[in-house]
């Protein structure tokens, strides 16, 4: 690495001249999980695939979320923190959000199932693991994985299976988060001096003028302006409310019996209608929802794009139907008494949707916000397909 991949006959095998690069009698294959498709066919019926064809599609269902949701985003985590890119808090911020969103997805997966796809190991848990791998022993300290329960034990039966024990050796959970590391720039070749010739008339304007209009801090007396600070969201220029919202999504999360009595209550305990309001959102187009997984892909969507607001608000989103076509109806909590100018700016799925602020005076409007919260069924007389939170 750094070397080899970068010479003429490492090219030819992977034009972007990345590891690993696997040889083989009839050529070269590049990326891993390729190789690993490649090295599982090579064994022909190999359980490792699943026994039919459904388990095949779920295989490859997870290895693609191993690495769209878990790999990509531990990658975007730790790479500026060991120096390999610049580190930028809003960059990082967003990478940790998108992980623990995925890790949540898997989390509730793992909670009625001991692998991802079976009773046995595939080859989708040996590439979740090695992506889980280098975050638990990198950067997910037992506080970040605590959250995620279903996961830990997931991570610690499958590395302490004798194979993996082989490969991956005795498995610690790292204790601290690596501190930031500065990108190393590589060292720039002095330029030898040269003179002034008449053949370099750009050059000789351009130290004029620098010369003309550069005055040292020293000679001119005047202190560097210090840079500009960040303008505020308008959010957070609102005054204090009562209600702490983090401390909302932590109710809501860690009630799991009694949810009306609990959960319920504390949420209409804490609303404060001067600080937040509460909204219901309709699709428009509910026509078109014919096919359940591009329904629920749609709504996945549209929670992604919502997430730079995830400071200011709460949702949930529910997909009701047992067959098509389903409708897509939400409730929102957002901090300030409208729905925040970037949001609607932003976020481009908010016009497909009609958006009605809930009078929480109304006793039939609040008893909707109740069963949206805890995900009554039926759901206005009919059944939910599914229910996403945005917390």
């Amino acid at each position: 690495m750094g070397v080899t991949n970068k010479t003429s006959e490492f090219i030819k095998m992977n034009p972007i001249g990345k590891v690993p690069v696997l040889e083989t009698p009839e050529g070269p294959i590049f990326e891993s999980n390729a190789i690993a498709r490649y090295v599982t066919r090579l064994k022909a019926d190999n359980p490792l695939y699943g026994s039919s064809l459904i388990d095949y599609g779920h295989i490859e269902q997870w290895i693609d979320f191993a690495s769209l949701e878990i790999d990509v985003h531990i990658e975007s985590w730790l790479r500026p923190r060991i120096g390999r890119a610049v580190y930028l808090p809003p960059a990082e911020e967003a990478a940790i959000t998108a992980l623990k969103r995925g890790l949540g997805a898997l989390n509730t997966h793992l909670a009625s199932n001991t692998f991802l796809v079976g009773h046995c190991v595939t080859l989708a848990d040996i590439i979740l693991t090695c992506n889980l791998y280098l975050g638990f022993t990198q950067l997910m300290t037992k506080s970040f994985t605590s959250e995620f329960p279903h996961v830990e034990r997931y991570f610690w039966t499958i590395v302490n299976q004798p194979n993996f024990h082989k490969v991956l050796g005795e498995v610690k959970q790292t204790q601290f988060v690596p501190p930031i590391q500065s990108v190393k720039k590589p060292a720039q070749p002095k330029e030898s001096a040269k003179p002034k010739a008449s053949n370099e008339p750009k050059k000789v304007a351009k130290e004029v003028v620098e010369k003309e209009v550069v005055i040292p801090k020293e000679e001119a007396g005047e202190e560097e302006e210090a840079p500009k600070p960040k303008p505020k969201n308008p959010l957070d220029l609102l005054p204090p409310s009562k209600m702490v919202l983090d401390e909302w999504k932590r109710l809501y999360s860690n009630t799991k019996t009694n949810f009306r009595d609990v959960a319920i209550k504390g949420f209409w305990d804490m609303y404060d209608a001067e600080g937040y309001s509460l909204w219901f959102c309709d699709y428009k187009y509910n026509d078109e929802n014919t096919v359940s997984f591009v329904t629920l892909n749609k709504v996945s969507g549209f929670l992604q794009r919502m997430d730079l607001a995830r400071k200011y608000a709460f949702g949930k989103m529910l997909v009701i139907g047992s067959e098509p076509p389903f409708k897509v109806k939400g409730l929102w909590l957002f901090r300030g008494p409208d729905i925040p100018k970037f949001v609607l700016d932003e976020v481009y799925d908010m016009e497909l949707y009609d958006w009605k602020k809930v009078d929480i005076s109304d006793g039939e409007q609040k008893e909707r916000v109740n069963q949206m919260i805890e995900d009554h069924e039926p759901f206005e007389g009919e059944s939910l397909l599914d229910a996403k939170c945005f917390k």
